[in-house]
């Protein structure tokens, strides 16, 4: 049976967490708010869970979900070869709206779907879904909507879409926090898993900025900051991956890309 709980006040938020804490170790699924949009979550290493999130949504295995993490040191758990510059981008910008694609430890006992070797995570700055983290550990999260659909911003409006296919939802307010008029964006999404690192997802957090800790990052097309005029010239245009699919949180991986394929929400 589906249950939502008002997190605005203690004893239900208390009791909420509890419950999704229950649903996740009985590999259901589960909604709550992030810093970006609401999130349908489930135990990023149960087969069985990311299966039904995946059917939640409407989303095959070729666009695997991305994994939120509670604390910075979980990423060294997860993901391998992890680039100083990207280390710096995540002491930056998490908790946050930044989602990085990883090689991710071979030794890990998980199948997210297609992601051919490689994770996407995340660490979101919003309490609520830090509490949760806390209690269950990395959760495999995708935006909690139908593919194709408008991202939810209440928990309310996940429920219009994902009904009964979620156990718990945690209604938390309006994410973003702000009134209706407030832009949901996903987070922005960095391929870490070559050098020099590159945005493929344009989101919650401006090149600009993560220029401001990476000056090398490349953008969405490729190109470094003041690329010279000749380099953009006809005939000399640099080919840009595909974009991801846009909703969110943790985004979700780029998997029709030829360098990688695991995540956003992110």
């Amino acid at each position: 049976m589906t249950t939502t709980y008002d997190c605005t006040a203690a004893d239900q938020r208390a009791e909420g967490l509890e419950h999704a804490q229950r649903a996740i170790r009985l590999h259901k699924c589960v909604v709550f708010p992030t810093d970006t949009v609401y999130g349908i979550a489930a135990d990023a290493f149960s087969p069985q869970a990311v299966t039904m999130l995946l059917v939640s949504k409407g989303r095959s295995r070729q666009m695997p979900p991305p994994v939120l993490i509670p604390r910075l040191n979980a990423l060294d758990g997860l993901a391998t070869d992890v680039p100083a510059e990207a280390r710096k981008l995540a002491e930056a910008f998490w908790p946050g709206g930044l989602t990085m694609i990883f090689h991710a430890q071979p030794s890990l006992d998980w199948d997210l779907g297609e992601t051919k070797g490689t994770v996407a995570l995340r660490m979101p700055a919003d309490d609520v879904a830090q509490d949760l983290l806390t209690l269950t550990g990395p959760l495999a999260v995708s935006s909690a909507n139908r593919t194709g659909q408008p991202a939810a911003r209440t928990a309310a409006d996940a429920m219009t879409q994902l009904a009964e296919s979620v156990e718990v939802y945690l209604e938390g307010g309006l994410r973003p926090a702000g009134d209706g008029d407030v832009e949901a964006l996903p987070s922005t999404i960095v391929d870490a898993t070559a050098q020099p690192l590159r945005v493929v997802r344009q989101g919650a957090i401006t090149l600009e900025r993560l220029r401001e800790v990476v000056p090398g990052l490349l953008d969405i097309d490729g190109n470094a900051a003041d690329v010279p005029a000749s380099d953009t010239e006809p005939g000399n245009e640099m080919v840009a991956e595909p974009e991801p699919e846009s909703d969110e949180p943790a985004e979700p991986a780029p998997a029709a890309q030829p360098r990688v394929t695991g995540t956003g929400t992110e």
